[in-house]
């Protein structure tokens, strides 16, 4: 660990003080505050039971990582090269030539077009979303009609316009999941959810 990222989370560790989350769970959150020394993510955290242990398992079986938009991307590109993979796949990268956007339809936006062709091609991914509630929402709607089954579900889309919303419907589907409750997450957050879990696997 570079010696700045060890006192930083040595700051974050003295701040914080005593606290009840699990020791995996806790590496996750710290790193997601380190990524945006936001106190308040302590809180905000969710997740399901076995979630941490099913995105470990599924990093070491190399299982393809999706996700929403590149600046996710480049932010766990060098940490999940150093653990194998030789790529990271972008919703922006596979959006249908012919795609319109229509307000009469669960695909209202490029990055949820991405997502949908994605989950096409690989239905037992972990599907990481930091930045889009549209491809977090057209994501839910594949698991709900038992189209894919994820191995991990890091669902931390930020923002005002149906976010919270597409946080309920993950939360709705049985499927392992990170969440960020609220408003609050981000690409930098679904990053460091992604790179500590490497992290974790490596342990």
């Amino acid at each position: 660990m570079h010696p700045i990222t060890a006192e930083s989370f040595a700051i974050i560790d003295q701040e914080i003080g005593p606290h009840n989350w699990p020791p995996e769970e806790y590496a996750i959150i710290r790193r997601a505050i380190h990524a945006t020394a936001d106190f308040e993510l302590l809180d905000l955290f969710e997740f399901s039971g076995g979630a941490v242990t099913a995105g470990i398992a599924a990093l070491k079986q190399q299982k393809p990582v999706i996700v929403d938009v590149r600046m996710v991307q480049m932010g766990i590109t060098g940490v999940l090269k150093g653990i194998g993979y030789s790529s990271i796949a972008c919703a922006l990268d596979y959006v249908p030539e012919d795609f319109v956007p229509s307000d009469d339809t669960a695909v209202t936006t490029r990055t949820a077009a991405g997502m949908l062709a994605l989950t096409q091609q690989y239905s037992t991914g972990i599907f990481v979303v930091g930045n889009a509630p549209t491809a977090l929402l057209a994501l839910v709607e594949q698991i709900h009609e038992g189209l894919i089954k994820p191995s991990l579900v890091i669902g931390v889309p930020v923002g005002f316009v149906a976010v919270e919303e597409a946080k309920r419907a993950l939360a709705e589907v049985n499927v392992p999941q990170v969440q960020v409750q609220g408003r609050k997450g981000g690409s930098p957050v679904a990053a460091a959810i992604v790179n500590a879990l490497a992290y974790l696997s490596q342990e």
